[in-house]
């Protein structure tokens, strides 16, 4: 096997080299120790030799250098501090700040009547002066039985239904703490209801509005209850987690279960509670005669844990709870306004896309040898651009641009005959449209490639908020290759368009 030879013989070489310098590298190391050695052992014997007013200075000066790198040290390598993040992390929106900004937007023609209620409803509610708490949960929980029990006037007028989602609307409700003060309580539509998203949504508003939250659970909670706790939380709201019908465990699974709770959001809720809210209950019970006879009755209320709990969160009323409520307040209509801002900008962009395919269109039936470079070098292309991103806000310079259409040109020529075959075919959907010449088809190609390209920048900018030449690329080869009928039919009805007003034109 001279192969496996000769490749012994290669290798030994090598393993000398390596191993000469592992022996070179033990005997330097050694050298070092030895010179290391020798040397403390020189400066202990002058020291020893040293008056004892030079050796004690030396001495102390030695320790203290030494005692300082070790401090230098662990100050550098030691693990980094955990920071708290809720209330330190949250940004608190300016009342100026977010006034301008819903003027801003109503001066741009945008829909922003709900903010500017909120911004009243915020004031009226200070000026007021009555501490508001918000009972919140998914349905089914016993929002209704708990606040008959809560409230002090028109209790008999709420309802407490066995069937789910029974809360139509926000209703508020006077309630009396054991102390004597008085609570504004908000009974809300439950979450997790079929077809409830606009009631789910009224239920969070109001909880941000209101001083604090009651949170309602009959059991452990699930996925979605534990988000929208956390969503709260992230408001800074005061929250009070309150689990119902504790009457219906077992005492051992009850307290297990309260332990839970308490140990998992701690450091999200004020306090965690135990409670049976009433309502009614049917049991059996064998009568006289032997007979089982079915008794429906009030359970008995035991809600002095979460009464106690209130009372303590509610103690410097609403003055000392103000600024949290506010800054819940001002942070949704922010969010929101931040939302209709981008409602608008989609609005805007969809006009700017589609004014410029119209513009397309036109040129390439006034072109004498129409070509897919008009969309990717000529001036209507570098517009659009310029105005898409104008409408999302995001800085573009002029060599970004050049960059972005000259890729998206060589994406535009590679599938022009997908682009022309797709044409061809939608043209022959639309009656007299089939029997004209390849200008038609031309002309409805670049409207189709230039309706393609502004939705992918639309698509970038919105999601990167920047000129992203690779995700608009990709966009763009998506949206050529599976054109829906939707934009079909719209490109064609621009192409129809432009046809009927030719003659005019002449």
């Amino acid at each position: 096997m001279p192969t496996i030879a000769g490749m012994t013989r290669s290798r030994l070489p090598l393993r000398l080299i390596l191993f000469g310098l592992l022996a070179l590298a033990a005997v330097v190391l050694l050298w070092f120790a030895v010179s290391l050695l020798n040397g403390l052992l020189e400066f202990y014997e002058r020291v020893q030799a040293m008056p004892l007013l030079l050796r004690v200075p030396l001495i102390v000066l030695a320790a203290a250098i030494f005692a300082a790198l070790l401090w230098f040290g662990w100050k550098l390598l030691r693990p980094a501090r955990a920071r708290p993040t809720r209330a330190a992390s949250r940004r608190i929106p300016d009342r100026t700040g977010v006034e301008a900004r819903v003027a801003e937007l109503r001066e741009q023609s945008a829909d922003v009547a709900n903010l500017e209620q909120e911004l009243l409803e915020l004031d009226r509610r200070r000026l007021g002066g009555e501490c508001h708490v918000a009972l919140f949960g998914e349905i089914s929980t016993g929002k209704s039985s708990l606040l008959r029990q809560l409230a002090s006037e028109n209790a008999s007028a709420i309802e407490a239904d066995v069937i789910g989602g029974t809360t139509r609307q926000v209703s508020h409700y006077r309630g009396r703490l054991p102390d004597g003060r008085e609570l504004v309580i908000a009974d809300m539509p439950g979450s997790g209801e079929v077809s409830g998203q606009l009631r789910e949504q009224l239920a969070r508003d109001e909880a941000l509005r209101a001083h604090a939250v009651v949170y309602l659970a009959a059991s452990d909670l699930g996925r979605a209850q534990d988000a929208e706790l956390r969503w709260l939380a992230g408001f800074g709201k005061p929250l009070i987690l309150a689990l119902n019908k504790v009457d219906q465990f077992q005492p051992a699974e009850r307290d297990a279960l309260l332990d839970t709770l308490r140990q998992r959001y701690r450091d999200v809720c004020r306090a965690i509670v135990g409670l049976s809210a009433g309502g009614r209950e049917v049991f059996e019970r064998r009568i006289a005669d032997g007979r089982l006879e079915r008794v429906e009755r009030e359970r008995r209320p035991e809600i002095d844990g979460l009464l106690d709990a209130l009372q303590e969160l509610t103690r410097g009323g609403s003055a000392q709870l103000e600024a949290g409520r506010e800054a819940a307040v001002l942070s949704s209509i922010e969010l929101r306004s931040q939302q209709v801002a981008r409602e608008m900008a989609l609005r805007d962009s969809e006009a700017c896309v589609t004014r410029y395919t119209r513009r397309a269109v036109i040129g390439a039936m006034a072109a004498v040898a129409p070509g897919t470079d008009i969309i990717i070098q000529g001036a209507l292309g570098t517009a659009m651009v310029r105005e898409l991103a104008r409408i999302h806000a995001v800085p573009v310079r002029d060599i970004d641009i050049e960059q972005l259409l000259a890729r998206i040109g060589l994406t535009i020529r590679s599938t022009t005959a997908i682009v022309l075959a797709i044409a061809g075919n939608a043209m022959k959907a639309f009656p007299g449209l089939g029997t004209l010449g390849g200008g038609v088809v031309h002309a409805f190609a670049y409207g189709l490639a230039f309706d393609s390209l502004g939705r992918a920048l639309n698509l970038s900018l919105a999601e990167h908020a920047r000129l992203d030449q690779f995700e608009t690329e990709r966009h763009l080869r998506d949206l050529l290759s599976e054109p829906g009928r939707e934009r079909i039919e719209r490109v064609a009805r621009l192409v129809i368009d432009s046809l009927r007003k030719q003659p005019e034109a002449d």
